[in-house]
């Protein structure tokens, strides 16, 4: 007969934490939300570690360059979705590598002679006001000029004429070589008098432009995830059937770790991929997964992950317990799968960092997943509302929403992710649908964190080791849930008062 485990399978909604004594020294601004992100000798500093527990998912509608960006400037990673070619892929991954900080590729570009009424549509599109005049009117080519709003006028200029007529021309425009830094490009901003320094290679073609709009921008981000260059780091996705191709590619593109990407991770096919992997590459971390047990955990640790990612049909758009009867509360699945990380730990001397995906619906999720034990977690829902995620923003009735589909569902045409037999999915694993739009990332994670930090503060802790090695959780009754929320009516706020 089947084998029936002990305990419920239960979820992040059924616990709450109970405060702790908070010392006089336990402030938000205290607080360190640093963690682990690969494999390391217990005891010693993990060789990479986030400077904040959020990762984005390998998803089509999350995980894109400007979300990686995004995210690494602000602590955390991106795992750039595979649903692609190996070549696109790569793109992004270098998208990712090549960005510094206050160094633009320029999205505003025209030709000399295309006309001032493209040049209008060229800024109202990117919202941007200064346009790079190249000789063929890309980020990359030989520049000519510049032009910004305020050298031209729809009401005082005919539109019909050429750009370059009202442009600043390259012999009066000061420009700097490739190899200039960040502090010297500030300098001759502010030395010079300047708005925008164009960085050119020995050819003259455009590489950056350098904005004195950015100086102040680039002081919010002190916490930067970022390798021994100084270039953000980025992640990547792979699957168990192209890594042989895949993975030197990736490395080539100077990805920092990988993640074998799939709905059930406790299997033959994965274990084969990790040990491939670390016998030809050893120095690239790779994580696997996803589980739900502590057998699994044990099983993929033991094939050579880096970390472990835990959750399977906890997703927002994932509906594989419907279809498959497969799965486990995520909370349960998390407790059971750190317990093994510790005794891995204690047996081999080798911590193996977890990663709780999926089942996180509000922000305080976060904070009970990261107290059960998780070292960090994965969002795709969260991310994928935000300015910076790839899907399409669309106005509907009730307010803006953004577009966002599950690798499971037949518009991402992931069939290799699911096994299921053939060349396509035979029926769905997850939904296509939309989520609220939730603006810029930068500061929708920004309350996030506080939210987490004021959790941390209630709980004495000012450390995620110390978080989960104090915390205490209480099961929560129906009743318990309800008591939980506002019993009065809530004063609807207008939104204008005009």
């Amino acid at each position: 007969m089947a084998q029936i485990i002990a305990g419920v399978s239960r979820t992040f909604n059924e616990f709450l934490l109970l405060p702790n004594r908070t010392s006089i020294d336990c402030s938000p601004d205290a607080i360190d939300l640093s963690t682990p992100l690969m494999r390391h000798v217990v005891g010693e500093a993990s060789p990479i570690e986030l400077r904040s527990p959020f990762t984005s998912a390998i998803m089509q509608s999350v995980s894109s360059p400007e979300l990686a960006i995004a995210l690494a400037r602000n602590g955390g990673l991106t795992f750039l979705h595979h649903n692609q070619s190996i070549e696109e892929q790569v793109a992004d991954v270098r998208q990712v590598k090549n960005f510094k900080a206050g160094f633009v590729v320029s999205d505003t570009n025209v030709r000399p002679d295309d006309s001032l009424a493209e040049l209008a549509r060229v800024m109202e599109r990117t919202g941007h006001s200064t346009a790079a005049v190249t000789h063929d009117g890309s980020a990359s080519g030989r520049l000519l000029g510049l032009v910004t709003s305020r050298d031209f006028h729809p009401q005082r200029h005919d539109l019909s004429d050429p750009v370059s007529g009202r442009m600043t021309p390259i012999e009066n425009l000061p420009h700097a070589a490739c190899d200039l830094t960040l502090s010297q490009a500030n300098a001759r901003l502010w030395d010079e008098r300047l708005d925008c320094l164009p960085v050119l290679d020995v050819d003259g073609h455009l590489e950056y432009l350098v904005f004195r709009s950015d100086y102040t921008d680039n002081k919010r981000y002190p916490g930067q995830l970022v390798d021994r260059d100084k270039r953000l780091r980025v992640g990547a996705g792979i699957n168990t059937h192209d890594y042989r191709e895949r993975v030197p590619a990736l490395l080539d593109a100077g990805v920092d770790v990988l993640c074998l990407d799939s709905s059930d991770g406790y299997s033959d096919w994965q274990s084969q991929a990790l040990s491939w992997v670390k016998k030809h590459y050893p120095e690239i971390p790779v994580g696997g997964g996803n589980v739900v047990d502590g057998e699994a955990f044990t099983f993929l640790a033991e094939a050579g992950a880096d970390f472990v990612k835990v959750g399977v049909g906890g997703g927002a758009i994932c509906i594989t317990r419907d279809q498959k009867g497969i799965g486990r509360g995520q909370a349960s699945a998390v407790l059971d799968v750190v317990a093994a990380r510790d005794i891995f730990a204690e047996r081999t001397g080798h911590y193996v960092p977890v990663c709780s995906d999926g089942g996180l619906v509000h922000d305080y999720h976060v904070a009970l997943a990261l107290a059960m034990g998780a070292d960090f977690v994965m969002m795709g829902r969260y991310f994928a509302r935000f300015d910076q995620a790839p899907g399409a923003k669309l106005p509907t009735r009730d307010g803006f929403v953004k577009e966002h589909w599950g690798e499971g569902s037949n518009r991402a045409h992931n069939w290799q992710r699911y096994g299921q037999g053939g060349q396509a999915l035979i029926f769905e694993e997850g939904v296509d649908g939309y989520v609220p739009y939730a603006g810029d990332l930068n500061e929708g994670l920004a309350l996030t964190i506080a939210k987490i930090k004021a959790t941390m503060v209630s709980c004495g802790a000012t450390t995620l080791p110390k978080f989960r090695d104090t915390a205490r959780l209480t099961l929560v009754s129906e009743q318990s849930l309800q008591e939980s929320h506002a019993n009065v009516v809530v004063r609807e706020t207008p939104a204008s008062l005009d």
